[in-house]
C-alpha cells in the first residue's frame, strides 16, 4: 500500500513552508533516515527525513513552492514490492485533512488498515547541525494550538473565503474542521447563509478592527515610483508578533547609566589569560550578569499566562541576532550555570548558524529574557519592543566616555553605556524592574561579583 509523505510541521506554530529543495527524485529508492527535503519555515532552513523504506512514486509539489500548508501531500511513496507506476495519487491542491486522534486499543486489537494509517506521517525534522549542541533543549511533543480564531483572526483557506463572499456566509459563525480549527471548502458548502454556529458564535473571539490593510494609495504613491518586494516568512512573522506584542502587553521602560570601565580591564585580563581562539565579549559578559541578576531577583524571571505568572527556574537569556529579512534571537540555556568561556563559544555557534538559517526551533524558543544590543552600531539608547512571552527585554546602547563626578567631587571622564529594561507591566511593577537594574548594575560595575 502506498504511503503518503505530507508536509510536517517544524515547529509548534507552523502552519505553513516553503519546499525549498527535493533531494530525491521520482523512481528513488529510500531507507529510513535518508534526508528527502529541505523545508524553508519562518526562521530557519530545516531537513526532512524519511522514516519508512520505498520507492519514490511522484513528488506533487514542484521544488521552490511556498505557502505549503501543514499535513499536505506533497509526495507519495511505493512500499516494497509495489508498482511504483500504479500508486494512486493524491490531489495535491486538496484541503489538507486534519490530523486524525490516536486510538486507544492494545497492538494486539489494533486493525491492520489503522497500522497503515500509522505510516502516512513519515517525515520527522533534522536540522543540520554545526558546532556545539551544549545548553540546548528539546521541545516537547505538545499539541498544535487550535488555528481557526485562536487569535482573533479567522483562519480559512482562499477558496473557503472566495465561496462564503458567494453565499453570503459569515466565517467567524463556523467552525473549521481543517487542520488546528481551519475553516475548509467543504465547511462553508455545508453552511447557510446567515446561519450561525451556536459553538462557534459563543467562543469565537472578533477581530476588534485595531489591525489595519497596510497599503500605499496609487493616487499618492504611483506604482512605477517604488520597487515592491513581497514579504517573506520571517518578516510576516514579525511582523505579526511584534504588532500583538506593542497591543496586547502594556510596555513600560527603566533606564539607567552604568560605568563600564572596570567591566572593560577584566575583559581584556581574561582575553589576556584565556586559550587560544578564546575571545570574551562585552556582549558575553552582559549575558552572563543578566541571568545572575534574574536568579537574585526571580520575581522578575517570570512569564504572563492566563492562568497565572510563570516564575523560571532557570536563567534562559534570549539574545537579538541581525539577519537578512529580520532577526532572531537563540537562546542561552541556563546562562546562570555557564562560564564566560562557554557562553562566548556557545553564541558565536548560535550567531554563525542564526545567519545561516540552520537553527532549530527549540535553539531560538524557550527564553524567559532578552538582551538586544544596538551599541556597535553608534546608538545612545533605546527601547525594544518585548517577545513575548517574557517579560523583560534589556536594551544596550554604546559606551561612550563621558564626564561624570567621582565619589570624591571630582570631574572625571569615564566609560558610560545606558541601558534601558522594558518590562510587562502585568508581571513586573516598576520596585521589581528597579531592583532587576541594581542587581545588573552591581555585576557590570563589579565584575568579580560574577565569579562568586
Amino acid at each position: 500500500m502506498s504511503i503518503n509523505i505530507t508536509m510536517p510541521a517544524l515547529s509548534p506554530t507552523m502552519e505553513e513552508g516553503t519546499l525549498s529543495k527535493w533531494l530525491v527524485k521520482e523512481g528513488d529508492t529510500i531507507s529510513s533516515g535518508d534526508i528527502i527535503a529541505e523545508i524553508e519555515t519562518d526562521k530557519a532552513t530545516m531537513e526532512v527525513e524519511a522514516v519508512d523504506e520505498g520507492t519514490v512514486a511522484k513528488l506533487l509539489v514542484d521544488a521552490g513552492t511556498e505557502g505549503v500548508k501543514v499535513n499536505a501531500v506533497i509526495a507519495v511513496l511505493a512500499e516494497e514490492g509495489e508498482d511504483a507506476a500504479s500508486v494512486e495519487v493524491p490531489d495535491a491542491k486538496a484541503e489538507p485533512e486534519p490530523a486524525k486522534e490516536p486510538k486507544k486499543e492494545s497492538s494486539e486489537d489494533t486493525p491492520k488498515s489503522d497500522k497503515s494509517t500509522a505510516k502516512s506521517d513519515m517525515v520527522m525534522a533534522k536540522s543540520r547541525e554545526v558546532g556545539g549542541s551544549q545548553g540546548k533543549k528539546e521541545l516537547a511533543t505538545t499539541p498544535l494550538p487550535s488555528a481557526n480564531t485562536s487569535d482573533g483572526r479567522i483562519k480559512a483557506s482562499p477558496l473557503a473565503r472566495r465561496i462564503a463572499d458567494m453565499k453570503g456566509i459569515d466565517l467567524s459563525a463556523i467552525s473549521g474542521t481543517g487542520p488546528r480549527g481551519r475553516i475548509i471548502k467543504r465547511d462553508v458548502e455545508n453552511a447557510k447563509p446567515g446561519a450561525a454556529s451556536s459553538a462557534a458564535s459563543a467562543t469565537a473571539p472578533k477581530p476588534d478592527g485595531l489591525i489595519l490593510p497596510q497599503v500605499l494609495d496609487d493616487r499618492i504613491y504611483a506604482p512605477e515610483s517604488y520597487e515592491l518586494k513581497p514579504l517573506d516568512g520571517m518578516r510576516k512573522t514579525v511582523a505579526r508578533r511584534l504588532t500583538e506584542s506593542f497591543m496586547q502587553v502594556p510596555h513600560f521602560p527603566l533606564n539607567v547609566d552604568l560605568n563600564i570601565d572596570r567591566l572593560l580591564a577584566s575583559r581584556s585580563a581574561i582575553n589576556a589569560a584565556a586559550d587560544k581562539g578564546v575571545k570574551i565579549s562585552v556582549n558575553d559578559m552582559l549575558i552572563k550578569a543578566a541571568a545572575l541578576a534574574l536568579i537574585d531577583e526571580p520575581d522578575c524571571n517570570a512569564s504572563y499566562t492566563d492562568k497565572g505568572i510563570a516564575y523560571h527556574k532557570h536563567a534562559n537569556v534570549s539574545v537579538a541576532v541581525a539577519i537578512d529579512g529580520g532577526l532572531i534571537t537563540p537562546v542561552i540555556f541556563e546562562a546562570e550555570e555557564k562560564g564566560l568561556s562557554e557562553i562566548s563559544k556557545e553564541m558565536k555557534d548560535l550567531a554563525t548558524r542564526a545567519r545561516d538559517r540552520k537553527l532549530k526551533p527549540q535553539e531560538y524558543s524557550g527564553g524567559t529574557f532578552s538582551i538586544s544590543n544596538l551599541g556597535m552600531f553608534g546608538i545612545k539608547s533605546f527601547a525594544s519592543i518585548i517577545n513575548p512571552p517574557e517579560g523583560m527585554i534589556l536594551s544596550v546602547g554604546a559606551g561612550e566616555k563621558r564626564a561624570v563626578v567621582n565619589a570624591k567631587g571630582n570631574v572625571e571622564a569615564a566609560t558610560i553605556m545606558t541601558v534601558t529594561l522594558t518590562c510587562d507591566h502585568r508581571v513586573i511593577g516598576g520596585a521589581e524592574g528597579a531592583k532587576w537594574l541594581q542587581a545588573f548594575k552591581r555585576y557590570v560595575e563589579t565584575p568579580e561579583a560574577m565569579l562568586l
